[in-house]
């Protein structure tokens, strides 16, 4: 497929210097920023396959590592929502700013710990246009749940049922226009075959109606 940008990018927020991989086809008028959970980063198998889904779908994709490799070795920075959502806010800054990405609204694809980041940066920034998640633990930012406005799909397990209750209780909370996807079956790594397959339709349909302009053809 073609693409006006498909490159290794260094982002620069704050002191550190975060790796990443960013393409963007074409014709995009989206681009879908991961923030990726706990011990993962940009070459997490299961988001790189939602990513080339998406992209084969005309839309764009943001995956970085959130921690550098020395602040990961610490394994409380993974659980450090502030920062995280921090490095979220400062890659999406970074991001509007490249004349690629110009005319592209923004959206989260955020798994596990990365989820609460992606909640909260959300509630720090006036443009993104939505969320999806993956397993998420909305949990780490129930005192800001109520203040996420942008629309949020949540997709777990069905055999992953301390997931499922703490994201049935963040659906009850979220304001805005919410989706919660229970895939029956499924535990919380979405090993099973043909589970992060129906992730990547369900983040691509999400991202489509809230992300894309009406009429726009793939």
């Amino acid at each position: 497929m073609n693409f006006k940008f498909n490159k290794p990018v260094k982002i620069p927020v704050g002191h550190a210097i975060l790796e990443g991989e960013l393409s963007i086809p074409k014709n995009a008028h989206a681009i879908v920023i991961f923030s990726h959970g706990s011990g993962s980063g940009r070459f997490s198998k299961r988001n790189q396959a939602v990513a080339k889904y998406l992209n084969e779908n005309n839309i764009g994709t943001l995956l970085f590592d959130l921690l550098t490799a020395e602040e990961d070795l610490h394994y409380y920075n993974r659980f450090d929502i502030d920062l995280l959502s921090k490095r979220l806010v400062g890659a999406t800054e970074w991001l509007e700013k490249l004349p690629a990405a110009a005319n592209c609204r923004i959206g989260y694809f955020g798994a596990s710990t990365g989820t609460a980041a992606a909640l909260k940066a959300a509630t720090l920034l006036p443009n993104i246009g939505g969320i999806a998640s993956r397993s998420g633990r909305p949990d780490l930012v129930m005192d800001i749940i109520a203040r996420v406005g942008v629309p949020v799909l949540s997709i777990v397990g069905g055999e992953d049922h301390e997931i499922v209750k703490i994201n049935q209780k963040a659906y009850q909370l979220l304001p805005g226009e919410k989706q919660l996807e229970v895939l029956a079956g499924v535990t919380h790594m979405f090993e099973e075959k043909g589970a992060i397959v129906k992730v990547a339709v369900l983040a691509v349909d999400w991202f489509e109606k809230y992300l894309c302009p009406a009429g726009v053809l793939k």
